[in-house]
């Protein structure tokens, strides 16, 4: 890069924003400053926000939760940062001339900062699966619409960028799941299952959110509408398979038979400087892959009877309108009803299919969002359908296992 990138974080307190502070520092130290900070955005962790912005001097420190303002501006006091709050100063500073916004806000509360970014001509880096899920047409309308490139950052979808070349002739695509903790887990071990036995990932390091989603398979069942969108497939030319080395992170399949895949360590730093870089590329300190060390790579079908996510994926969909933002908000409902112990980790899966089937055969089902604001009212809907299942099931009115969306 001939000049430095500038770059705005939001989320930057979690992994992922964590990630990719440490690929931007490593940058920097080698041959020449690659990265400025323009700001850095947190949720409510008033403490962490402060401590990464001293560390990395950003021009502007933004927590969304407006109660910590004044104790932001104290932690920051004599450093020149600017300090701001509120959700809309998260999207104010989503907006800030950047040469590119990493998008990693966990949940669909990702989506307004998201939107904010592309709309003032932002090139957008997203981390943020959940905004795809909900908006993903509206999403890549608008970055249309301006010319905003809008760069995979999960490491399955920023495989098959990569391995994409020109989009020509690709017969289908395929994306990897490492299976979770739960991988060669019975259902009788899975109902028993805790929070902290689920958010146990044997491979990769994440907040709680996305650990739960990848033992339920549930974040690659939103990886697979996030594919949809991303690289405009169709449900039946995308197929997901479990790898529980995640070496192999993402495949394209070309007409003449061709499989192009892209491989690399488990470590997220990886694709995060790639979004962040590209259509460059810089050095990080990810461990270099030894396959001969590694020796065999492992593949298998996903089990769709311990595992229900990816197949209701596939039925949100077939279904189309609103059906996957549906599918998001009730397993965001789900899981964190699960972290409060109000339902075993197995009623995840239960919540979301019975949810789904509320939507598609009620007074929502032609709603298509369309909007913002059609999308939050629709997540809020969704979010009602969702609370009102997990109370039905606590009642005894609704059956507290999976019977089968198609």
């Amino acid at each position: 890069m001939s000049n430095p990138r500038q770059i705005t974080i939001l989320g930057c307190t979690g992994s992922i924003g964590r990630s990719a502070l440490d690929v931007i520092a490593h940058a920097n130290t080698t041959d020449a400053v690659h990265f400025e900070l323009e700001a850095l955005a947190a949720g409510s962790d008033v403490a962490a926000l402060a401590e990464l912005a001293r560390r990395h001097r950003p021009k502007q420190a933004v927590i969304a939760d407006e109660s910590k303002l004044v104790e932001l501006r104290e932690r920051l006091a004599g450093t020149n940062i600017g300090c701001s709050a509120g959700e809309q100063a998260v999207n104010d500073a989503a907006a800030m001339p950047c040469d590119r916004v990493l998008a990693s806000i966990v949940g669909s509360a990702g989506l307004p900062s998201t939107l904010a970014a592309i709309q003032a001509g932002n090139s957008v880096a997203i981390a943020n699966k959940e905004s795809v899920v909900c908006a993903g047409e509206l999403i890549l309308k608008e970055a249309a619409d301006r010319g905003v490139d809008v760069l995979p950052v999960d490491s399955e979808h920023n495989a098959i960028f990569q391995a994409m070349q020109s989009g020509k002739d690709v017969e289908k695509l395929t994306i990897t799941a490492s299976g979770g903790p739960f991988r060669t887990s019975t259902l009788d071990e899975m109902r028993d299952a805790t929070p902290d036995m689920a958010k146990a990932h044997p491979v990769w390091n994440m907040g709680i959110k996305n650990s739960i989603d990848s033992a339920t398979l549930m974040n690659k069942a939103l990886e697979f509408i996030e594919a949809a969108h991303l690289f405009n497939l169709p449900e039946d030319r995308i197929e997901v398979v479990v790898h529980p080395q995640s070496i192999v992170h993402g495949m394209v399949h070309y007409a003449d038979g061709a499989v192009i895949a892209e491989l690399g360590a488990p470590d997220m730093r990886t694709p995060i400087a790639h979004a962040l870089a590209w259509p460059d590329r810089i050095e990080t300190t990810v461990e270099r892959l030894d396959l001969a060390s590694i020796g065999t790579l492992h593949f298998e079908p996903v089990d769709d009877g311990r595992f229900p996510a990816v197949r209701l994926a596939r039925a949100a969909l077939r279904f189309g309108k609103g059906a996957p933002a549906v599918l998001n908000s009730a397993n965001e409902e789900a899981v964190t009803a699960f972290v409060q112990e109000r339902c075993s980790f197995l009623e995840i899966g239960v919540i979301v299919e019975k949810t789904l089937e509320a939507f598609c055969g009620g007074d929502f089902a032609n709603a298509s969002p369309e909007t913002l604001t059609d999308v939050l009212a629709l997540d809020d809907e969704a979010r009602k359908m969702a609370r009102s299942v997990l109370k039905n099931m606590q009642s005894g009115r609704v059956e507290r296992s999976f019977d089968g969306v198609s």
